[in-house]
């Protein structure tokens, strides 16, 4: 997967009890030509699979697919561990990870974990120090020494391969300023999409912080959650009432995501169910090899 391309990819939750069938729909999916798959990560649920387990035995299984969390519970899993964790991946998937991470939204289910409760902006501070500190433990180079209000390492050697990529779950305005500062990318909350609210208010903060810093705010992506039906016949109207993308047939998919790659900047698109779980694999058939192919030919 080329961070310069429009990817498109798919999100799932991992469930005991639905295992083989994730690995059927990510293999299906590295055959039809998707780039990237999602899970999601709460670790307080006792019937999910620990996603990091799962994205490693997925990336194991597959040969282009690339995987990440979407996202990463970054309180539940320390910031020099995650490093670790993400650049061993990497490096045994020929790259084919993304670091998917956030600052953690269920504080109460997290704190259930045993894990210091966090105030918000203490929270978004321990967002940025991790994303941080990744980078400093990849890419090889001296031992890393790092005094952060919230992490701390001293003196452990960096990974020899580089850091992959990093897409935030960024909502508030101060997270949304981390992710302009220092991320790759930004997936936007609430599977909002490029004519919501949400995006238009949210997305200039990336940017302006993003310039404060010297950075091109042009090179952090935007890639979307993206719920819906794909329908045989056209639908008479591809939103609801309140604007929201709730599908159609193969043309308007294609007609709509190639508008928002052209006019809105849209870096990406992650299917998901109407109801925002796992795609059945007939639609995930229709996605990757009916319109995936015309949005990537429109846009070529």
């Amino acid at each position: 997967m080329a961070l310069g391309d429009v990817v498109f990819g798919f999100g799932a939750h991992s469930g005991f009890d639905t295992g083989p069938e994730l690995l059927t729909l990510a293999r299906q999916a590295d055959r039809d030509g998707l780039d990237l798959f999602s899970l999601s990560d709460h670790p307080y649920l006792g019937e999910r699979l620990d996603a990091y387990a799962s994205i490693g035995f997925i990336l194991g299984r597959t040969h282009r697919l690339a995987g990440f969390a979407n996202v990463t519970n970054l309180p539940t899993r320390p910031a020099a561990l995650l490093a670790r964790t993400v650049t061993a991946l990497s490096a045994l998937s020929d790259g084919r990870l993304v670091l998917g991470v956030g600052a953690g939204g269920r504080w109460d289910r997290i704190a259930d974990l045993g894990v210091p409760r966090l105030s918000p902006a203490d929270a978004v501070v321990a967002f940025e120090e991790a994303i941080v500190l990744v980078r400093l433990l990849s890419g090889g180079g001296p031992p890393v020494t790092y005094h952060g209000r919230h992490y701390r390492v001293d003196q452990i050697t960096p990974a020899p391969v580089p850091p992959p990529p990093v897409w935030t779950g960024s909502v508030g305005p101060r997270s949304l300023a981390v992710t302009g500062r220092v991320a790759d990318g930004w997936i936007p909350g609430h599977a909002a999409d490029w004519l919501s609210d949400r995006y238009r208010t949210s997305r200039p903060v990336i940017d302006e912080a993003a310039a404060a810093v010297g950075r091109d705010p042009g090179q952090i992506r935007t890639v979307f959650n993206l719920p819906g039906r794909i329908t045989d016949r056209p639908l008479p109207s591809t939103r609801d009432r309140d604007g929201r993308w709730i599908g159609g047939s193969v043309g308007q998919w294609a007609d709509e995501l190639t508008v928002a790659v052209r006019e809105h900047d849209a870096a990406g698109f992650l299917l998901f169910s109407p109801g925002g779980g796992t795609p059945d694999p007939t639609s995930l058939k229709n996605w990757a090899t009916e319109i995936v192919p015309r949005v990537r030919a429109a846009i070529a």
